[in-house]
């Protein structure tokens, strides 16, 4: 059992009316939006996660969301955390919809997890049983699409991306060659929800693996 590494919400504001510069500059339309909802957190992909979970449960659209070079660790102040994301919508209420539901999977779904004893090896082998309009529509994927979504250290990640697509009839999305901004590697895999979740563990006992007998 993989002990779960859990994100930390580092800032979280409204902007009920913001200014159609700063909209733009988000990529959102002042024509259709008119409150932002902003984020940030100390882990960059359970937020990805997060975020399309927000468009599942809200009218809301992410405009926002980049990860932030060398990750947490060097991140630019204390609430910059390792990512900043934005949602937009027409109705400040919706935001507070999307931002409800971003804070309840962050605490209760999508998180990093200790691949060794002392933590220092972090994998995230997580399954969406049902893609959002966000990340759908960044793997090309549609809305109630499964997907398997793997990160790890550059070295684990690529035997265990290897492991994922031999373990079940998935096929890959994007694959995130090392280095990603926060020096990881990561994959998106898609398929039926059972193949997505033998996917994911097997990128997990892989990543484990991996870290044991670095040297095989």
């Amino acid at each position: 059992m993989l002990e779960p590494l859990l994100p930390k919400i580092l800032s979280i504001r409204r902007i009920p009316g913001a200014d159609p510069a700063l909209l733009r500059a988000y990529g959102a339309d002042p024509d259709r939006h008119r409150a932002l909802g902003l984020v940030t957190v100390d882990q960059d992909d359970p937020t990805y996660v997060a975020l399309d979970e927000c468009t599942k449960h809200a009218r809301v659209d992410v405009v926002y969301a980049k990860s932030f070079y060398a990750g947490s660790r060097h991140a630019s102040g204390p609430l910059s955390g390792e990512i900043l994301g934005v949602i937009a919508a027409e109705d400040p209420d919706e935001i507070e919809e999307g931002l409800a539901a971003l804070v309840r999977c962050l605490e209760h779904d999508a998180c990093f997890y200790a691949a060794n004893d002392d933590g220092s090896i972090a994998v995230f082998p997580h399954v969406i049983a049902s893609l959002g309009t966000y990340l759908s529509a960044q793997a090309g994927l549609s809305p109630g699409d499964a997907m398997a979504y793997l990160v790890a250290p550059p070295m684990e990640a690529s035997l265990g991306i290897d492991a994922a697509l031999k373990a079940a009839h998935v096929r890959a999305v994007k694959i995130f060659p090392p280095p990603t901004e926060t020096n990881f590697a990561a994959a998106w895999l898609t398929g039926d929800l059972t193949a997505c979740e033998a996917a994911a563990m097997a990128f997990a006992e892989a990543v484990v693996d991996v870290g044991r007998r670095p040297r095989g």
